[in-house]
């Protein structure tokens, strides 16, 4: 039996299949924008072509999605209506009553996702503490049910003030709504996120009910097409927060597949950091479009509880539309292959955020694209074998790139072409290591003593000079490189995430209530994992989110792993909120109560196993038994000499475990390449990852 993990990217849709026998096999294609699913298909039956497999086969299939995100942004999800306590119907435009640039006086906020004519105030009224004031009018409801069906209405978003607290009347207009329109689609806050917090739990909860239909549709298709074929005997989609979910449970809440490619490629190096005891280590994952970055801290990803989506300006915060849902804590930056090189009006070189994704591509791929990108740089500093793309499945056109590079950014700056091919591979690498640092500091992290762990087709040929911008000694850069965010749908989890709305000072907690909340999350989530098949090698994990009284924004903190919590455990977590408090902020308030705002579960099943039989890869139809490593030498720009020198050209399905050497180097597979800098040494790990060790005091006698 096999299983595959598929990840859909901006620019490429990546494919890895493994057996029982750790044969691996990998695929990457260019993603349909239009519709993703036919890259999906497209690329399963590649790959099963390639391994001499049959859908038969398959066992399960991991699917990491950017489709709710892409219809978020392009604004392409379902015609939606929003019902809200009268009074409260333009919370989406309220938000925060915060301004993310100052003195902007044309500063725009993004756009609702629901017309404000459908937005609809409804007479009902429920406490803070879950007192029902006014209970729904069943009579009105049933008018504006049929009044929203007849506007052509696809899918209903429901939130209540203080549903969190007590969801009886919520509960009863799904009811309604569901008699009278059974297939219409209808998310209730109380469901998507009970928590406290008005603006965030609209906005999550809208953004649900408008990708819902568009969701459930792609995976019934999905799950038809390849199961009505002989397989696959299960379907999983990533979550936002690094965990596997069910079809059925994605259908219900697609707002949790936000992020779910990125996340599978943190879950993954995490997963190895431990493997390879480098417990703290700055992931970095370079693909076409983006560039993404997360911290993973004693074997663990940072995390966070909310972030935005479909940003007016793309990585300034309180931009974009917030999601309040379970995440792993990336930043984004738009530094891809991809990404656009220009002059601005100032004269300065610009890379990013602009990208020319699979359509029309860079210059170089031939498919109509005329900017300038890191990829055609990369080509014409010798980087990229133009006849090795993608294992030679795609040519590149190095006239094109020329072309390109030259009319964008050469001729602008009165530069050769190669000068301003380097000035582009060194703008996106400052952004990167720019984005990092700033990130790090933020969390209190000192970068040096951490590890970088490249993945993404991308990162590996910039994963050296970021690592020196940062002061990183160690890189890190894992087989399969290139389509690691598939293989990391295949080694995650399933999880569960549940929350509880409860803002109590910590000294005067319901215990009980809390236990009692606790116990039933745990229930359901070990239900739905004994509904897969999981009933060993179960984790839970309680948190909450606390704040000194008063306080705005909340820190995540994990609660004491006894069973029951009470009294006896508020001193334990009020130093672990100090002491998180410290790290983030500089200080704590000793003066000031803590109170706690939400609570939360997780529960989770144990992590996947598999062993890849590298030694025997038969993905590599070239590869013959004792063969040498080295390709060839080709010209490769040497900045540190600032010329082209001849440069060593490895394939890497052939360096075995233990082989090391120096750079300069070129170590290409058939999703990436790994450019090694001069003085810097590199070996073949146990797992076949290269572990690349930077000498910066060398690589200065070569600048001088």
């Amino acid at each position: 039996m096999a299983r595959v993990g598929v990840d859909i990217g901006g620019t490429f849709t990546d494919l890895v299949l493994i057996d029982d026998a750790g044969h691996m096999h990998s695929h990457k294609l260019l993603t349909t924008a239009a519709d993703p699913a036919i890259a999906v298909v497209n690329g399963i039956n590649d790959l099963l072509g390639r391994a001499g497999r049959r859908l038969s086969d398959v066992q399960s299939i991991v699917h990491g999605t950017t489709l709710a995100t892409n219809a978020i942004i392009e604004r392409k999800g379902a015609r939606t209506a929003l019902l809200t306590t009268d009074g409260f119907r333009d919370v989406l435009e309220t938000g925060k009553e915060q301004r993310y640039e100052i003195n902007d006086i044309f500063i725009e906020f993004p756009k609702p996702l629901v017309r404000r004519q459908h937005r609809i105030g409804i007479s009902e009224r429920t406490r803070y503490d879950g007192e029902l004031l006014t209970p729904l009018d069943p009579k009105q409801m049933r008018e504006v049910a049929s009044s929203l069906i007849q506007a052509g209405i696809e899918s209903i978003a429901v939130c209540f003030l203080h549903s969190y607290a007590n969801p009886t009347n919520e509960a009863a207009v799904k009811a309604i709504i569901a008699a009278q329109a059974p297939a219409l689609s209808v998310s209730l806050s109380s469901d998507v996120l009970p928590e406290i917090g008005e603006y965030g739990r609209v906005s999550t909860t809208v953004a649900n009910a408008y990708v819902q239909p568009l969701i459930e549709k792609y995976l019934d298709d999905l799950v038809r097409a390849l199961g009505g074929r002989g397989g696959p005997k299960a379907f999983y989609v990533m979550s936002s927060a690094a965990g596997m979910m069910s079809v059925e449970v994605a259908k219900q809440f697609p707002v949790r597949l936000v992020e779910s490619g990125p996340a599978a490629g943190v879950s993954i190096a995490s997963h190895m950091a431990k493997l390879d005891e480098r417990p703290n280590t700055l992931a970095l994952d370079m693909g076409g479009t983006t560039a993404k970055i997360c911290l993973i801290e004693q074997g663990e990803p940072t995390t966070t509880t909310e972030f935005e989506v479909a940003r007016l300006r793309r990585f300034r915060r309180g931009s974009g539309l917030l999601l309040k849902v379970p995440a792993v804590d990336l930043i984004e930056i738009g530094a891809g292959g991809g990404s656009i090189a220009r002059v601005n009006g100032l004269g300065l070189l610009e890379v990013g955020p602009e990208s020319a994704g699979a359509e029309p591509g860079p210059a170089c791929y031939g498919l109509g694209g005329e900017d300038a990108t890191v990829t055609d740089a990369n080509l014409l500093l010798g980087y990229l074998n133009s006849d090795f793309f993608l294992g030679g499945v795609m040519h590149l056109d190095t006239a094109k790139a020329e072309a390109a590079v030259k009319r964008s950014v050469a001729g602008p700056l009165h530069l050769t072409t190669i000068e301003a091919a380097l000035s582009i591979h060194q703008v996106v690498n400052e952004s990167m290591a720019n984005a990092a640092s700033v990130y790090a500091a933020e969390k209190g992290i000192d970068l040096r003593e951490f590890a970088l762990f490249a993945f993404g087709g991308a990162a590996p040929a910039h994963a050296c000079d970021v690592a020196r911008r940062l002061d990183i000694h160690t890189v890190v850069v894992p087989y399969a490189a290139g389509v690691l965010s598939a293989l990391g749908c295949l080694v995650s989890p399933l999880l569960f995430d549940y929350v509880m709305g409860y803002m109590v000072r910590l000294a005067e907690v319901d215990w009980n209530r809390v236990n009692s909340s606790f116990a039933r999350f745990e229930s359901r989530g070990r239900a739905l994992l004994a509904d897969a098949g999981i009933t060993e090698g179960i984790a839970v994990k309680r948190m909450a989110d606390i704040r000194y009284f008063g306080q705005r924004y909340e820190v995540t903190v994990s609660l004491p792993e006894s069973s029951a919590l009470g009294a006896d455990h508020v001193t334990e977590i009020t130093t672990a909120f100090q002491e998180m408090y410290r790290r983030q902020f500089g200080r704590d308030i000793r003066d000031v109560p803590i109170e706690a705002v939400q609570w939360r579960l997780t529960v989770s099943g144990p992590r996947p196993t598999f062993s890849v039989r590298n030694e025997d890869h038969i993905d590599v139809p070239d590869v013959v038994g004792g063969a040498s490593a080295l390709k060839e030498r080709r010209r490769v720009f040497i900045a540190e000499s600032n010329r082209f020198e001849d440069c060593p050209a490895f394939n890497r399905y052939l360096l075995r475990r233990g082989e090391n050497g120096v750079g300069p180097a070129l170590i290409e597979d058939h999703e990436s390449t790994t450019f090694i800098p001069p003085h810097a040494k590199f070996v073949v790990d146990l797992r076949r990852s290269l572990v690349i060790t930077l000498d910066f005091d060398r690589r200065s006698e070569g600048l001088a």
